[in-house]
């Protein structure tokens, strides 16, 4: 049996699965988040001795369910991609993890811009300049903490770090160092020229291997963790490029498609595309968990356009305890409607728009709306908005990677709305599978332990043990050929708006 972590940002989980997949035990608990700073109370950090804490808690518990450690044969972790801290050769953590929703390295992302610039970073790392990308955290420690950053031995991210504290090693995988802004996509390893540029010292970036790579064993020091000292820790990977293992999204063509409050889309390449300009689009060019495979991807939110909708206009339809209309009384209105909303149609930038046009102005849009417009028409021009950006990042994906999308593999808390997952595979043209997997991300996990200690040949072998499909949505011939005589107007939607919001922000 092997054991996955997962550092979410709102859970920190440990599952147990046999060969086949299958749960054995899990156990989770709540993510800490702190803001230390009376003077900055935007400043959000995850606590390093918290999070060892409530790791070490959910292994033990994992542990007592079973009754027996040796039972674990492996164990790998997967989380977040760019929060990390600064350590001493020691093991000391010298600063808590900056978190990603935290704004600080503002300044430092403007440095970057200027300094490096958005071609020149994309081009070796694959990355769009975010300000959450680890280096921009890095700069921040330099620039106000000197100290500190004189003392660093080495940054891990969040996983590194949990890897630190079962083994004693400091390592991390492609897939994280991919989220630092520093990897070399094309060398597959650390980016000499863009630590001199930036000024941040290679010295301080730990040894970065493919995921499943052998990284030690549990250590007499992690004994609060419950685990048996000795059992094989394998590096795991990032989190949603892990969760592309047990759904099948590694291979070529298959779309992975996360759905929750953020809807993330990616294609699997052979060969990093980082000479086309991807970044441009906000998609990010990664190494797989897989070594021989890339993953390509972005992201925006989708969940979020359905539930601002709920909170705001759908006051009256239907109330469930919590005084919200409830979805299921939604949702059949929703699909009550014909296709094309009665003529409206929805740009869903509420939030602005992160892939493919990079535009923080941007904002949500009804455009076609009349005295005869229906709640229901109105509800179903939001699903119909997201289907038509899945379509945008998809086309944009195809184009500049040459390859034809074969099908979109879809999992998250989204795919229970069957409706969206058919209005998916309506506008998009392409089947919609649902894996019967609720927690692909520590279970990708799980299977890199397995594929590291020789349970599993590969990742074929090991998706064809776990695999499991719920539901197929096949696309409606007439509803796909409707939506693809009106997805240009989507896009000279966002044209056509985007003047007025960039003026208006």
């Amino acid at each position: 049996m092997f054991l996955g972590i997962d550092l979410g940002s709102t859970s920190v989980k440990a599952a147990l699965y046999d060969a086949g997949g299958n749960v054995v035990v899990q156990s989770a608990v709540a993510m800490r988040r702190f803001h230390p700073n009376p003077d900055h109370p935007e400043w959000t950090v995850w606590d390093p001795d918290a999070l060892w804490q409530d790791v070490a808690l959910v292994c033990r518990n994992v542990v007592q369910a079973i009754g027996d450690a040796s039972q674990i044969q492996a164990v790998a972790a997967t989380g977040m991609g760019m929060d990390g801290l600064p350590m001493t050769e020691d093991g000391k953590a010298l600063y808590p993890f900056i978190s990603w929703h935290d704004p600080r390295t503002a300044p430092q992302f403007d440095w970057w811009i200027k300094n490096i610039g958005e071609k020149k970073t994309y081009s070796i790392g694959g990355n769009p300049v975010w300000t959450i990308n680890s280096a921009l955290r890095m700069l921040w420690i330099k620039e106000n903490e000197p100290r500190i950053f004189a003392e660093t031995f080495k940054w891990l991210l969040i996983e590194d770090f949990i890897n630190f504290k079962l083994t004693g090693r400091f390592a991390t995988d492609y897939s994280m160092a991919s989220c630092t802004m520093l990897f070399d996509q094309k060398k597959r390893n650390w980016s000499e020229e863009l630590c001199r540029l930036s000024g941040i010292p290679i010295s301080i970036l730990p040894e970065a291997s493919p995921s499943s790579t052998f990284l030690g064993t549990v250590n007499a020091s992690a004994a609060a963790t419950g685990l048996k000292e000795g059992t094989p820790v394998f590096l795991g990977g990032h989190d949603h490029i892990c969760s592309s293992l047990p759904i099948g999204a590694f291979r070529e063509g298959n779309v992975m498609n996360i759905t929750g409050t953020w809807e993330t889309i990616g294609l699997v390449s052979t060969s990093p595309p980082v000479d086309v300009p991807l970044g441009e689009n906000g998609i990010m060019t990664q190494s797989n968990v897989l070594a021989d495979r890339y993953m390509i991807w972005g992201g925006n939110p989708a969940g979020e356009m359905l539930e601002w909708y709920r909170r705001a206009v759908a006051v009256e339809a239907g109330k469930n305890d919590s005084l919200l209309p409830d979805w299921n009384v939604l949702i059949p209105l929703a699909e009550s409607a014909p296709p094309g909303s009665g003529g409206v149609m929805f740009l869903p930038h509420l939030d602005g728009c992160q892939c493919p046009w990079v535009d923080p102005y941007s904002r949500g849009t009804f455009i076609g709306l009349n005295t005869r417009t229906s709640h229901q028409e109105l509800l179903r021009s939001v699903i119909e908005g997201l289907g038509y950006q899945i379509l945008t990042v998809i086309r944009v994906m195809e184009s500049s990677l040459g390859m034809k999308a074969t099908e979109v593999v879809a999992t998250g808390g989204a795919v229970r709305n069957r409706f969206w997952m058919q209005n998916k595979a309506d506008a998009t043209g392409l089947r919609v599978r649902i894996p019967a997997v609720e927690e692909a991300t520590v279970l990708g996990a799980a299977m890199l332990a397995g594929i590291g200690v020789g349970m599993y040949r590969d990742a074929e072998d090991a998706f064809a043990r776990v695999c499991k499909t719920s539901e197929i949505f096949e696309p409606n011939e007439d509803r796909t050929a409707f939506y693809q005589e009106r997805f240009p107007l989507f896009q000279e939607l966002y044209a056509a708006v985007s003047p007025l919001h960039r003026r208006m922000g």
